[in-house]
């Protein structure tokens, strides 16, 4: 992770994450996802709103987090009295949606990849599908390419896995020194094993 100020003191983490911005690259993606009005959408790691602003015109609920204080709070002034509930806080420490179905819609910091996903799927109450931006060697071994791993083997009883878009290096600002997808995880409606089994 970058860092910046002080000696010894970390960086925000938006100053590790890739921004998409392309408007078009957007809403190709949200297109992809099926995304509707009908649907309460989990993103994480909002940061300037790019992904946030297109998924409040498609979703008729949009729960955005955002761990740097400086990004929340310009959010959460944007979408005050809107359909969009800006979260200042880190996702990793927040409680997930019970009461109702749910998606995840995420552009993740690529260093917090494996920390959201086992979030998300060990879950008491898993979201229906996960749309994930993320780094194109995690997502070969979350679905087990070219050959299985140990996280593919225990998350595939429980969730459909899939790259469903690759991205181009440019796609991002600042680009990224890796080649990034769209993984696609969808929660198995009649699961290969039971939910006391589910761990990644």
């Amino acid at each position: 992770m970058s860092k910046r100020g002080r000696p010894g003191k970390s960086a925000p983490l938006s100053v590790s994450q890739n921004f998409l911005t392309s408007r078009r690259t957007i809403r190709r993606l949200i297109r992809i996802a099926g995304l509707k009005r009908s649907d309460h959408v989990v993103e994480i790691g909002a940061g300037r709103g790019h992904i946030t602003r297109e998924l409040a015109q498609t979703c008729g609920r949009v729960s955005a987090y955002e761990i740097d204080p400086a990004l929340g709070g310009r959010l959460a002034a944007e979408f005050q009295n809107s359909n969009v509930d800006v979260h200042c806080r880190d996702f990793l420490t927040a409680a997930l949606p019970k009461d109702a179905p749910y998606k995840v819609f995420a552009n993740i910091p690529f260093c917090r990849t494996s920390g959201i996903i086992r979030k998300l799927t060990a879950a008491a109450a898993p979201p229906e599908e996960a749309w994930l931006v993320v780094e194109k060697g995690a997502a070969k071994r979350f679905t087990g390419q070219p050959r299985e791993s140990r996280v593919s083997l225990l998350l595939k009883p429980f969730f459909e896995l899939e790259i469903r878009y690759h991205f181009r290096r440019d796609d991002f600002h600042p680009a990224p020194s890796v080649d990034a997808v769209l993984l696609h995880l969808r929660r198995k409606t009649a699961p290969d094993a039971a939910a006391s089994q589910r761990q990644v």
